[in-house]
């Protein structure tokens, strides 16, 4: 009877009877890096590596925000094979950026034009700091300044003040502007009182500006659907498992998601696309 395990299993190479243990290779610890520590099983992003009592260590961030601190070295996994965390390297002759946060070129040396008459207006402070992070570079260059509106209600009002012309012109990126919502007839009573072609009022589907950041940037598959009574950045938070009792840990939490946000690669396209248009709209040359 034919032996298919062979006659001495003891015998020959043991190399050919174990399998060899992997061999960790060494990974820079560089921010935004998800690893997993075998030890306790966490698993986290990189947020920073520093020097603690004589030796380094790396702090992890889980999806919920929590976060854990480990010696640097070994003991780590990346996608199913070992890793020696080792601290990242830092150049002494940072190299500048060819390319802004919207992706566009960057102007290295320059001076921010004389703001224009122009102006682009945004419903509140999120949506101001979110503008302001993808595209100041931009906005500076072409002397654009960002205005808060601090509510759509306010809208008109503050055009009427504004008084648009055609070297005046206003853009106005209002949340939620769905067809038969608020924002739309607000936007078309605006727009009936203005000269033709001096505002341009855009909008995106979102509830709120936070749910134009890609939502795996904060750990989720998509944007949770919220009860209507309950207030959607409270029950954002809640569903993220970040503090939400009180009015500063909504500010919190924004600091948090915006944090997330790297580039215009972490926005969804109905939001970028309108941004565009309408810095588009008030820098072309008056006709």
């Amino acid at each position: 009877m034919h032996d298919r395990y062979g006659s001495d299993v003891l015998g020959g190479d043991p190399a050919s009877h174990h399998r060899r243990r992997p061999v960790s290779r060494p990974v820079p610890a560089e921010r935004g890096t998800v690893v997993e520590e075998v030890t306790t099983g966490w698993v986290g992003a990189v947020v920073r590596v520093e020097k603690s009592g004589g030796m380094h260590v790396v702090e992890l961030e889980d999806s919920r925000g929590s976060t854990r601190t480990f010696p640097l070295g070994p003991g780590f996994w990346i996608d199913g094979e070992p890793v020696l965390l080792e601290p990242p390297v830092t150049s002494r002759a940072p190299v500048a950026p060819t390319r802004t946060a919207s992706g566009s070129v960057a102007v290295h040396g320059g001076r921010a034009r004389v703001a224009r008459g122009a102006r682009i207006l945004v419903e509140g402070r999120h949506d101001a700091e979110l503008v302001e992070k993808v595209w100041g570079d931009d906005l500076r260059v072409e002397g654009v300044v960002v205005e808060l509106l601090d509510g759509v209600d306010n809208l008109e009002a503050y055009v009427r003040e504004f008084a648009p012309d055609a070297t005046r012109r206003l853009g106005v990126l209002v949340d939620h502007l769905v067809p038969g919502s608020k924002e739309q007839r607000v936007a078309d009573a605006v727009l009936r009182i203005s000269p033709a072609g001096t505002v341009r009022i855009v909008g995106h589907p979102y509830i709120d500006v936070w749910e134009a950041v890609k939502p795996a940037r904060v750990g989720l598959d998509a944007w949770p659907r919220i009860d209507r009574s309950v207030e959607w950045k409270i029950g954002i938070l809640r569903h993220l498992g970040w503090p939400h009792a009180e009015q500063a840990d909504v500010a919190h939490g924004w600091k948090r998601i915006l944090g997330t946000v790297r580039s215009w690669t972490d926005l969804e396209p109905a939001l970028i696309g309108r941004v565009e248009e309408l810095i588009d709209f008030v820098t072309e040359p008056a006709g």
